[in-house]
């Protein structure tokens, strides 16, 4: 066994680094997206992946068996999904024993890696990991505060470590807990992450061999911290820039272990902790050869799914004939909520022809909305914005109305943020109970009942609504004048225009057969009181409502100028084509549509007609979603009424499931699924490949969307299986950390990752299902296969198991890349 004189620190740097990168980056609030938090294990295969969960946190990719029973049961999961697992896993087992052992509890589950607070707690029935995890969390809230505490953190100047090293001079709580001696040993503890992190694994005696075990745990004790720290990177890297806080915060841990390790008077559990570094430095136990129950289980719920893939595609018999401009069109997101709606659309409106193309429309901007003083990025967050696109009122508006809007806003932000701040600080929340309680009845009882909506959206406050038809996105310099601001928001130059607009229209696949109306239709979800609420944006915009980049689109394509331009790249807008912005509210399922009110009076009567197909889709979309929003009655008015009551419900917590039950993501024409019932569990993009000839467009479509739906699939995943590492428990429970970092579920705790149980579970059933991403690729095999070749994040996700990848022939089977990296016709689907 090597000892802790063998190595030296530069391996042992390596070793932070590694465990570092294992850690998958938390988003804020104001952008909180959807992120894959196995990312930083995707260089393993799935099931590797499983066995170093559970080998760490007890916790691997599968469900309790109780759920797994459960949907044997109900018949899910049937015999003959099992019999397809077993042969998938080449094992020879009788389907009954499987039914037999999954009723029972796991034999022999393996403990986690524990940490030195770990066995303390067990040696003295304390629970010493979770008083570290609170002191940890309280310091970190306090030094990242963003303007939520009144009073500004005194070491925020100096590194997380530094600042700790001060903090923990003054914390009196190790003392409440028996802790003595600390302030001490703080001062004799060395004053660098590094040098704190060498140190701590030397006094703890770590077996190299257990090094990296140590230091993934030590971090995913905190992992919601980490993951706040990792996000913090990222940005840095995006920078050109590093940022040391996530191994500060990796030093802070393992100085927990060890000074207390240190301090600690009785030897139980020192010497437990001693037994314990003699056991993980022994070799590893060969793995079992028969496979879990539980992982036959998982794939054949896997299975289950996928044999309805065929159903959801249409053959050569039955793609329909689309020959012939269509009477209007328009494009949705990709979000599989958009499904619900196009098939509906398209039921409503037979002429309407609907696209799917990720709902930043292709414009790598970031947005500064009036008034505001920050723009938002609306991309995804793979991306980085190329420009700065502001938001202002045309130069028909009289400038001093304009200048009086824009002051109006920026003190009505301002009063609400200083109103919020004294409401919830320390020193008034009982004196503000006590004098306005009874007065602030009226404004509960109406927001209970849905009188009044509860907050406001924070986009459009204090400017009325006759201001808002007029607000338009300003994509030129040249009208600068009509906002201010210190940002360089210069709007996309007249020179860029023409490319931006050819890469829009040929990457969702529109160049020609242009329609005289056409949508662009972002999303967005209208909830209140809502920590989360981004969550249920759109992801392709970071985040954010896609009412701006929609608006930013149809602004480009309408441009005179640009259209010129296109002709001589071979794309040839017919003048009667006009761009219409619109978004789509997703717990309502109605359209809002801008700039009416601009419309061409030529256009006017083709308009109305789209706004009646809006509002019919609309309707049979409401009666689609209501089977999962409400048991009750289901007569339109009456789901009209209920679902618009939950959008304005401060007290709901499931307004709406955003893209829960996702399973799938098909890029291929929308022939292929046209009329097929999907469900609503589908990413929708479009894509012919043989409009493609460089097959540039499938690249884009496999290394963008299809990863932003792979990080939402697993976001759900993660959340589902791993609740209270990867979830963020009770809605109801949330609290708000540092203005917008996070969530606490409680007062306390570690900083709160993923989704919260309610949007998982209706209170009676699971919602979703754990299911891997399902990738259905109309494309020639050579050219996929090319795509993973270039593109290595691509080739891992697919070649260690964390999509299932499938390609769709001429003649509609299915064809499945295999573990040996070669096509197999499928026969799990009965391709």
């Amino acid at each position: 066994m090597m000892t802790v004189t063998d190595w030296d620190v530069s391996q042992l740097r390596d070793k932070v680094e590694r465990a570092c990168k294992r850690i998958a980056p938390l988003w804020p609030l104001k952008s909180f997206v959807a992120v894959n938090p196995y990312m930083g294990l995707t260089h393993q295969s799935f099931w590797e992946a499983h066995a170093t969960l559970e080998r760490i946190g007890g916790t691997g990719l599968c469900m309790p068996r109780t759920y797994y029973w459960q949907q044997l049961k109900n018949g899910r999961i049937t015999h003959k999904d099992l019999r397809a697992a077993l042969r998938e896993w080449g094992c020879v087992r009788d389907v009954s024993s499987l039914e037999q052992e999954i009723t029972q509890n796991r034999p022999g589950a393996q403990m986690p890696f524990a940490l030195f607070t770990d066995i303390l707690g067990h040696a003295e029935g304390q629970d010493w990991s979770g008083f570290v995890v609170e002191r940890i969390s309280q310091y970190c809230a306090a030094y990242f505060d963003e303007g939520q505490a009144l009073w500004p953190f005194p070491w925020s100047d100096q590194s997380l470590y530094q600042g700790w090293i001060h903090f923990m001079r003054y914390d009196k709580s190790p003392g409440i807990w028996g802790v003595r001696g600390l302030r001490e040993a703080i001062g004799a503890w060395p004053d660098s992450a590094e040098g704190a992190i060498v140190q701590a694994v030397r006094d703890l005696d770590v077996p190299w061999q257990a090094v990296d075990d140590y230091l993934y745990a030590a971090l995913w004790s905190v992992g919601g911290w980490a993951g706040w720290t990792r996000y913090r990177l990222w940005q840095a890297e995006l920078r050109g820039d590093d940022d040391g806080a996530l191994r500060d915060l990796l030093a802070i841990r393992l100085s927990w272990d060890a000074l207390l390790y240190k301090l600690q008077p009785r030897e139980t559990g020192k010497r437990q902790w001693r037994e314990w570094m003699v056991k993980v430095s022994e070799p590893p136990i060969p793995p079992e050869t028969a496979i879990p129950v539980d992982v036959i289980f998982q794939t054949a719920l896997e299975i289950g799914y996928q044999r309805q893939l065929p159903g959801l595609l249409n053959g050569p018999s039955r793609l329909p004939n689309t020959q012939g401009n269509p009477v209007a069109q328009a494009v949705f997101c990709i979000d599989v909520r958009s499904e619900i709606f196009r098939r509906a659309l398209e039921t409503v409106a037979p002429g309407m022809q609907t696209l799917g193309f990720a709902g930043f429309f292709g414009i790598p901007m970031a947005y500064l909305r009036f008034g505001d003083l920050e723009p938002q990025a609306h991309l995804p967050v793979l991306f980085t914005p190329a420009y700065c696109v502001s938001e202002g009122f045309d130069h028909q508006q009289n400038p001093t109305v304009i200048e009086k809007m824009r002051i109006r806003r920026h003190l009505t932000v301002h009063l609400a943020k200083t109103w919020k701040m004294f409401k919830t600080s320390a020193s008034s929340t009982f004196a503000f109970v006590e004098a306005v309680g009874m007065l602030w009845a009226p404004k509960l009882i109406g927001d209970s009942l849905g009188w009044t909506r509860p907050v406001p959206h924070p986009d459009r406050v204090g400017i009325p609504g006759t201001m808002h038809r007029r607000l338009q996105p300003v994509l030129s310099h040249r009208e600068r004048s009509i906002w201010s601001g210190h940002h360089n928001c210069t709007g996309i130059p007249e020179s860029d225009r023409p490319a931006i607009a050819a890469s829009v229209l040929r990457n969702m696949g529109l160049i020609t057969d242009f329609a005289r109306v056409v949508l662009l239709v972002g999303h967005r979800s209208s909830t209140v009181n809502n920590p989360q609420a981004t969550a249920l944006d759109c992801g392709a915009c970071g985040g954010q409502s896609g009412e701006a980049s929609a608006r930013v689109a149809a602004a480009l394509l309408n441009d005179a100028p640009t259209r010129r331009a296109l002709k001589q790249q071979g794309i040839d807008i017919p003048d009667e084509t006009y761009f219409l912005a619109g978004v789509h509210d997703t717990v309502t399922d109605e359209v809002q549509l801008f700039h009416l009110d601009a419309v061409p009076l030529s256009h006017t009567g083709d308009v109305a007609q789209v706004v009646q197909w809006l509002t019919d889709a609309g309707q049979m979309a409401r009666q689609e979603r209501a089977i999962l929003v409400d048991r009750g009655d289901r007569s339109r008015s009456v789901v009209h009424a209920k679902i618009r009551q939950r959008a304005q419900d401060w007290a709901e917590v499931r307004p709406e499931w955003a893209l829960a039950r996702n399973a799938a993501f098909v890029a291929a024409p929308r022939s292929r699924t046209w009329q097929r019932d999907l469900a609503g569990r589908v990413f929708l993009h479009d894509y012919d490949w043989r409009r493609d000839p460089s097959f540039h467009r499938l690249e884009l479509i496999m290394t963008a969307p299809m990863i932003v739906a792979h990080w939402i699939n697993m976001q759900y995943y993660g959340s589902m299986v791993d609740p209270r590492r990867l979830g963020s428990g009770n809605k109801v429970l949330h609290n708000v950390v540092g203005g917008s970092i996070g969530v606490f579920e409680g007062n306390g705790g570690d900083l709160r990752v993923g989704l919260a149980w309610q949007s998982l579970h209706d209170g009676i059933e699971w919602v979703h299902e754990p299911l891997r991403l399902n990738v259905l690729i109309e494309a020639p095999q050579d050219a996929i296969e090319m795509v993973m070749a270039h593109h290595e994040t691509v080739r891992i996700l697919v070649e260690n198991g964390w999509i299932h990848l499938f390609q769709i022939a001429d003649d509609g089977y299915l064809h499945r890349w295999g573990w040996d990296k070669q096509w197999h016709r499928d026969e799990i689907t009965g391709s």
